[in-house]
């Protein structure tokens, strides 16, 4: 190293102290304190006498002190490069894919409610299906999707992890890790209400067969289409889910075969090509992907303790979503039921019309969220480090707007459907439309009507506190979601049990819709908070 060992002019002595200043830095991007910047002095070979003769410090730590400064003011005034903006037309195209995606997502819903109102049966589902054989697949259906919910979101969590750094590899074993366990608490689920059910006897063995085989097959399809969200092929599980029905045709409509075992070959059908179709995509991605070291995965204890949150949060959703309707199926204020659950078809009509509102706002929500993030990541390089007030208040500003587009959209989505259904339905005269808009024996509201009204009110509530639960996934806060949805869950289950016996079953959806309620305002207020501290919550996430 050149020494410098004479001292001139105050500028002079600035000079060699920024020059000191950058063969430190050379050696450490960013020490640690000024005790580092001390020891890489002396690996300089600078002692206390040399410092003195040199710049008129007393010894090394003294001069380690005011360069540990000067480092400061330089990280913090240092200019910065503006981030490179997106071409309006590569933003609108970005924002138009993000839409479809989140879209097409909820195109099998939609799918099979087209074909219950066209041909009287879904891949799961049958118009005219006796109640005790309805009870039995819904028993199988709201167990499943409870069962399954929090495995797909750790699979959504930690596969989708993996496969935006490319390690496809990893991302695959890690799935397969989850679907393995998934397929074993199926199992050993299946087992337990078995044995329960032959000690407490709370249904007859033909419904536990049903209610077992419908839970299993499902469960395999809930599995493989996250992963076919993760890998960007939704529209491959719709045509699945066409095709499923298409065999239930053909087996029910054209051979003639019962149609419960017309649905469950078709189930068994789209099970296999699902989980065939997710190793083949997997293996088709791995081998785009670029050779090289492939890292091992972390112990699953550590996996399973860092998606933790995420799987309670997909159990606790599922939870909110169908509590009402064990609350309204269990209700025994009309007559003596022979099971414990005894399926309303009236009640589950209203509900599946009303799933159809959350088509546009997921589509959406998943904008909104891209655009936010966006704007985030860019934020972080258009602030200088003084200015995280003004960059909080922005973003809060930014998110009160976006919550009211969501809002808006949400409502008017739910406005649309209604009128869209009633015309639509009086027109083509479909006995299901009557049963939706039927008037009550006293010329009041009907009770599907009731329902449906209802349930349109709760899921618009529902979209936007989702869209603020991805929004808090995203700045890795889950334990924010966690802490707002189980109370909202508590709420949905006790309303809707006392309001479902003490005015009737129908009104078990009050549950849904204040359980919603609530889970928006929670979610908002938790929101809100993050980004009043925006620039704390980026570093934590960081």
């Amino acid at each position: 190293m050149a020494s410098l060992t004479i001292t001139g002019s105050e500028t002079d002595n600035i000079e060699r102290l920024d020059r000191l200043l950058d063969e430190v830095l050379e050696r450490r991007k960013q020490p640690e304190d000024q005790y580092e910047i001390a020891a890489i002095l002396e690996s300089l070979g600078w002692n206390d006498s040399r410092v003195s003769r040199t710049f008129g410090f007393e010894d090394v730590f003294e001069l380690a002190s005011d360069l540990w400064h000067r480092s400061r003011s330089r990280v913090l005034y240092s200019p910065f490069a503006k981030a490179e903006a997106m071409t309006f037309w590569q933003l609108f195209t970005q924002l138009i894919r993000t839409f479809l995606r989140g879209v097409i997502f909820a195109f099998p819903m939609a799918v099979s409610v087209f074909s219950m109102l066209t041909l009287k049966f879904s891949l799961w589902s049958y118009e005219n299906l006796s109640v005790e054989l309805a009870t039995a697949i819904a028993i199988g259906t709201i167990f499943s999707f409870v069962t399954v919910g929090g495995f797909t979101q750790a699979i959504a969590r930690r596969g989708f992890f993996y496969m935006i750094q490319g390690y496809y590899n990893m991302a695959r074993r890690v799935t397969f890790r989850f679907i393995g366990l998934g397929f074993i608490v199926c199992v050993l689920l299946s087992a337990g209400f078995f044995m329960l059910n032959m000690i407490i006897q709370m249904f007859p063995f033909r419904m536990v067969a049903i209610i077992i085989l419908y839970f299993f097959f499902l469960n395999t399809i809930w599995l493989s289409v996250t992963v076919m969200y993760i890998l960007k092929k939704e529209l491959l599980f719709t045509g699945l889910i066409i095709f499923g029905v298409g065999v239930v045709y053909v087996l029910f409509k054209l051979l003639g075969i019962n149609i419960m075992f017309a649905q469950l070959v078709s189930l068994s059908l789209v099970s296999i090509v699902s989980i065939l179709s997710v190793v083949w995509l997997f293996k088709r991605a791995e081998k785009r992907a670029e050779r090289g070291i492939q890292p091992q995965l972390p112990k699953m204890s550590v996996t399973l303790y860092s998606t933790m949150p995420y799987f309670i949060y997909g159990l606790l959703y599922f939870a909110l979503l169908y509590a009402d309707r064990v609350m309204a199926w269990s209700t025994n204020n009309e007559y003596t039921m022979p099971y414990l659950i005894w399926f309303r078809g009236e009640y589950e009509l209203g509900l599946d019309f009303a799933l159809l509102v959350l088509i546009v706002p997921m589509g959406i929500a998943e904008v909104v969220l891209t655009k936010l993030m966006m704007d985030i990541e860019v934020s972080q390089k258009s602030y200088w480090g003084d200015e995280t007030d003004k960059m909080n208040r922005t973003f809060e500003r930014l998110y009160y707007r976006r919550l009211l587009v969501i809002g808006g959209i949400a409502a008017a989505s739910a406005a649309g459907l209604y009128y869209s259904l009633y015309a639509l339905l009086n027109f083509l005269q479909i006995p299901l439309g009557r049963t939706l808009f039927a008037a009550g024996p006293d010329g009041g509201i009907g009770l599907t009507h009731l329902v449906f009204l209802l349930a349109l009110a709760a899921y618009v509530f529902l979209s936007v506190a989702l869209m603020n639960a991805v929004i808090l996934f995203s700045l890795s806060q889950p334990f924010l979601v966690l802490r707002d949805i189980w109370p909202s869950f508590l709420v949905n289950v006790v309303t809707g049990f006392l309001m479902s016996r003490w005015f009737g079953y129908e009104y078990a959806a009050v549950g849904l819709l204040l359980g919603s309620v609530l889970f928006m305002i929670l979610s908002t207020r938790s929101v809100r908070k993050v980004f009043r501290h925006l620039d704390f919550y980026l570093y934590a996430a960081s």
